[in-house]
């Protein structure tokens, strides 16, 4: 099957399974009903199923299964599913029953080394290492930003739909084909996330997300797609949050690993824009985000640095925006950013 017929069957297949199985994870009684209780990192009030990670990667699973069955997955985009399935058996287990942070570190780790072996890598062992280390923390930093209704559903459609499009346009028809797919998921799981959220993601599918954007976009990087800032640009309004909130914390000497809620977002919705508005606002910026770095990645070099720059410059206004507002609000005044 031709890829201009291949893609829009793989996004249909993928949404209606997400969207089917995540369903089936918000009826109480179900196997796949854990319910998250609120803590201190919450800003939910009452306890809901956070096992919709489960629709996401039965649809990623399923749009695998069709890539796979074309003949367009290669050695590299397969090693980048079977990491991802294996995060998601342990991010259900941790869901369920809870387990240790060394496990989780271990099993991120052997994953992403696991990927890099099988795909390669060009550079040597200090871009290993690099690669090593920005696969870890792009499944964690997913995790700590599935902390609001819709947001990491929305990274999800945004993200890797501008993965689907800078592939196609590189003739990268299996790459574009699952990315389109993972996209399609996340939008199955987001009927149900959306403001007022029936069901949460959970570990099942934020950590493994979180890898798939790190090992698609290597993916992408290494079949030459794209230039490897493409995937720091589409992710970069998590990828900065997550960063700068930890760097933060760290060095005011807080316990990094403890949970919080002074993330930007979190902020954003405690600020009074709650849910709904936080995850609106983050869409536009999303959206921004990737739709510039397809058109970077198109520009001469001098036009490149151009919307490179504004967008981190676009980034540090909104935080700057953020920050300040919070400072207001902590003082006992009003309006949000």
């Amino acid at each position: 099957m031709g890829v201009e017929r291949l893609m829009p069957a793989v996004v249909l297949l993928a949404f209606a399974v997400a969207w089917a199985v995540t369903r089936l994870c918000c009826r109480p009684g179900a196997w796949l009903y854990f319910l998250d209780h609120p803590n201190d990192r919450s800003l939910h009030a009452r306890p809901t199923p956070r096992t919709g990670g489960v629709g996401v990667m039965a649809g990623v699973a399923a749009a695998a299964l069709a890539v796979i069955a074309a003949g367009h997955a290669g050695r590299a985009l397969s090693a980048a599913l079977v990491g991802a399935l294996a995060l998601a058996a342990l991010g259900l287990a941790d869901d369920r029953a809870g387990l240790s942070a060394r496990l989780r570190l271990l099993v991120q780790v052997l994953a992403a080394g696991a990927f890099l072996t099988v795909g390669g890598v060009a550079g040597g062992w200090a871009m290993a290492v690099l690669l090593l280390v920005g696969l870890v923390w792009m499944g964690n930093l997913y995790n700590f930003m599935d902390g609001s209704d819709g947001l990491a559903g929305g990274m999800a459609v945004f993200g890797f739909g501008a993965f689907a499009w800078a592939a196609a346009m590189g003739g990268e028809a299996g790459l574009a084909v699952l990315c389109a797919g993972v996209a399609a998921a996340a939008a199955g799981f987001l009927c149900f996330n959306f403001h007022p959220a029936r069901i949460f993601m959970g570990d099942v599918g934020s950590v493994p997300l979180g890898f798939l954007a790190g090992a698609l976009g290597v993916a992408g990087w290494r079949a030459g797609a794209w230039s490897l800032w493409f995937p720091l640009l589409v992710f970069a309004p998590f990828i900065l949050d997550a960063t700068a909130t930890l760097l933060r914390r760290a060095l005011r000497g807080e316990k990094v690993w403890q949970a919080h809620r002074t993330h930007y977002y979190q902020r954003m919705v405690q600020m009074g824009l709650g849910h709904r508005g936080t995850a609106l606002r983050a869409y536009g910026l999303m959206a921004g985000c990737g739709a510039a770095a397809v058109v970077a990645l198109t520009a001469g070099f001098s036009l490149q640095c151009i919307i490179i720059t504004m967008c981190i410059t676009v980034h540090f206004f909104v935080a700057y925006r953020i920050d300040r507002a919070w400072r207001r609000h902590r003082a006992g005044e009003s309006p949000p950013p």
